[in-house]
């Protein structure tokens, strides 16, 4: 393979994981309830501020849909380009990037937790149990999603590259931090000013909303 045919097929495995990325289900799911993800709940189109804006059930969905995409997204061009050791990464990558930054929402796009977990059950179903638990504790342990997001964005790549001793993927999964650790600046400032809301949400509404002096109809 020469050195075009590569960047060709590379090119190719992150327009693939990008414009799948683009999907977004927390937009639709807004739209059919009639509130603009964007701009209601917490702002960001993403399976947490469906959690608050439509319920568990409607977060959950929207969630599954973002995993599976992101593992769609590296299977397809692991698939297609079964020779390039790199297309699963690069795909993976790109669906994270493609969900954060989506072209047809004017680059405003969710967080890219779900999607992370698409690419590592791609990778492996069993080390999503095992990145899944350690999210879970630290969950519990921090309280906070966004924590949750922008360390698990560090412990995987670190993981896999441990793991495969392929540490050229391993960078790659890294690319995504940055980004991801950008989307969540203002969840830390709130965090700081105790206006973030935590885990307990999922349990607790009304009395995570009234911790942070809001009501039930502002969310």
């Amino acid at each position: 393979m020469n050195a075009s045919d590569l960047v060709l097929r590379i090119l190719a495995c992150a327009l693939i994981g990008y414009f799948i990325g683009c999907i977004n289900p927390a937009v639709a799911v807004g739209r059919l309830k009639g509130y603009d993800p964007n701009k209601s709940g917490s702002g960001n189109p993403g399976a947490s501020n469906t959690v608050i804006m439509a319920g568990k059930g409607a977060g959950l969905a929207v969630a599954l849909f973002d995993i599976f995409k992101a593992a769609a997204a590296c299977c397809l061009a692991a698939y297609l380009f079964p020779e390039l050791r790199v297309a699963m990464p690069v795909a993976g990558v790109a669906c994270v990037l493609g969900h954060i930054y989506p072209v047809f929402l004017r680059f405003h796009g969710g967080k890219g937790l779900a999607c992370l977990g698409g690419v590592i059950l791609a990778y492996d179903p069993k080390t999503l149990l095992l990145m899944l638990s350690i999210a879970i504790v630290l969950g519990l342990a921090c309280r906070y999603v966004c924590v949750v997001t922008t360390t698990m964005y560090l412990v995987w790549p670190v993981y896999y590259g441990l793991l495969t001793r392929f540490w050229l993927g391993a960078a790659i999964l890294a690319i995504p931090f940055v980004p991801v650790l950008l989307r969540h600046l203002e969840n830390f400032r709130r965090i700081r000013s105790g206006e973030e809301l935590r885990l307990s949400f999922l349990w607790n509404k009304a009395g995570e909303l009234k911790r942070i002096g809001r009501s039930e109809d502002e969310s």
